[in-house]
């Protein structure tokens, strides 16, 4: 299994942040569809206080054996009364299939669980995305409903599967 690191998000990601935000292709699996400015995101950068309870949500970098920024995952969605949120993850694509996002997941439901103390995580995923279903359950996430016509990709409308992860 890879060894990987989550940490917080520094100013030095700001350029990788953007990158990620304004990758077109990753529109489609995720809820953001509009691009966002470097201003945008510097400010997230300086006021986000990475406490889940003020922000109801958290996102850290993924660094992989050598300290390099490998991807980005986010707990969102926060929902303190029931313990739960949503969990999204990307892997920059030159270290996809290399077994990081397993070991992401790994990391996060232990962060989620020893840290956050939550009851459950969660995911969409687009029904066509068949490396991250297969991730989700993989990762003991069990499919727990099928939603029409869930994601918008600017042409077409997509059936996703919410998978619930509960500890």
């Amino acid at each position: 299994m890879r060894q990987i690191k989550l940490r917080a998000i520094e100013p030095e990601d700001l350029d990788l942040l953007y990158h990620i935000e304004n990758d077109v292709e990753l529109w489609n699996v995720g809820t953001s569809n509009v691009p966002y400015s470097r201003y945008l995101l510097h400010d997230y950068v300086a006021n986000a206080k990475n406490d889940i309870y003020t922000d109801r949500q958290v996102r850290m970098m993924v660094e992989n054996e050598d300290g390099k920024v490998v991807g980005v995952v986010d707990l969102v969605s926060f929902d303190p009364a029931n313990r739960r949120a949503e969990v999204g993850i990307i892997i920059m694509n030159e270290y996809r299939r290399q077994g990081y996002a397993t070991a992401v997941i790994d990391a996060i439901k232990d962060y989620s669980l020893r840290i956050l103390h939550l009851h459950q995580i969660y995911a969409y995923v687009d029904c066509n995305n068949n490396a991250s279903m297969g991730l989700f359950e993989k990762a003991g996430f069990c499919e727990n409903a099928k939603i029409k016509d869930w994601l918008f990709d600017g042409v077409k409308y997509h059936d996703s599967v919410l998978f619930l992860y509960r500890f």
